[in-house]
């Protein structure tokens, strides 16, 4: 069925919450493997690793190397599921995956789609509402998914597309310009972001924000996001 790929580093609390919402996937069935991709952790992201039972490997440099190798070593699954620590599946989440990939072999189509979930924040208050209308608008506007959305395909098709290139920066963006955009579904199950105060949007300085959403509208209009990288920073 899936292999879940997780790039990590210095991630111990958001990939314990992630890993947590794959469990009942796994008894399942659904989930045949879990792989993480370590940039070299100095917290106890290995620890929860090893007590999950994932296959754990280590890639340094950027995330795109990392996310390059995860599907590189991909094992047991016929469909590849990549997420990032801090993503928090909805309750039953395996349920609607499970009848996509049933009508995509059905159609014929098994190995010419992708999905991601839809965006949600993990938190409550209208400052996480707010989050979560400003990136559907922007996903909307741009046709990009956010990166927290996960990315779903087949092995045989994630590998015709020649998978992720470890570039510094914008490397799911990249992938998802060679699927195509009306290639990709959507699925109504969410993905929720945990992130912790530090790293919270707000925290973020105003300079580097802008310069992320200007990378993404050039990337919209059909510029290379090889040559965005320097601005996306």
């Amino acid at each position: 069925m899936l292999t879940v790929i997780i790039p990590t580093l210095n991630d111990e609390e958001r990939l314990a919450l992630t890993l947590a919402a794959l469990i009942p996937a796994a008894a399942e069935g659904m989930v045949r493997e879990v792989v993480i991709v370590d940039g070299g952790s100095t917290d106890g992201t290995r620890r929860v690793a090893d007590a999950a039972g994932c296959v754990i490997v280590e890639a340094h440099g950027p995330l795109g190397a990392r996310l390059k190798r995860g599907g590189d070593v991909a094992f047991r699954g016929d469909w590849l599921l990549f997420l990032r620590p801090g993503s928090v599946l909805e309750h039953r989440w395996e349920t609607e995956v499970g009848t996509f990939m049933e009508r995509a072999a059905r159609s014929g189509r098994a190995d010419t789609v992708a999905a991601v979930f839809s965006y949600a924040v993990d938190e409550v208050g209208p400052g996480a509402r707010l989050r979560e209308s400003i990136v559907r608008l922007l996903s909307a506007i741009t046709r990009i998914p956010h990166a927290g959305q996960g990315l779903m395909l087949s092995k045989t098709f994630y590998r015709r597309l020649g998978g992720y290139h470890a570039l510094p920066a914008m490397e799911d963006v990249d992938l998802l310009r060679r699927i195509g955009r009306f290639r990709l579904y959507r699925l109504r199950s969410t993905s929720a972001q945990y992130t912790p105060a530090a790293d919270l949007p707000e925290r973020v300085p105003l300079v580097r924000r802008i310069r992320r959403g200007l990378s993404l509208a050039l990337a919209a209009l059909a510029v290379p996001p090889r040559y965005l990288v320097r601005l996306h920073g």
